[in-house]
C-alpha cells in the first residue's frame, strides 16, 4: 500500500502500524507515533490498519545536554 511515512511517499506491506514499523526496522524502537494526524498509542499500533493514503508520522526521543 501507499502511504506517507514522517512527509515521504511510501509502498509497504503493512497491514498495521506495529507491521508497518517492523518493516523500516523500528519495531521494537521506543517512537512515538501519529496517524492522520492523531495520536496513536503503543498499545494500539498491531489492531490499527493502515489503508492506502495514509500519513503516519514517526518520532524517536532525543537526548541532549
Amino acid at each position: 500500500m501507499k502511504i506517507t511515512l514522517n512527509g515521504a511517499a511510501r509502498d509497504l506491506t503493512g497491514p498495521t502500524v506495529q507491521d508497518a514499523l517492523a518493516e523500516i526496522g523500528l519495531g521494537a524502537a521506543k517512537v512515538a507515533t501519529a496517524l492522520n494526524g492523531a495520536f496513536l498509542p503503543a498499545a494500539a499500533r498491531p489492531e490499527t490498519t493502515l489503508k492506502d493514503g495514509d500519513a503516519l508520522e514517526v518520532v524517536a526521543p532525543m537526548q541532549g545536554g
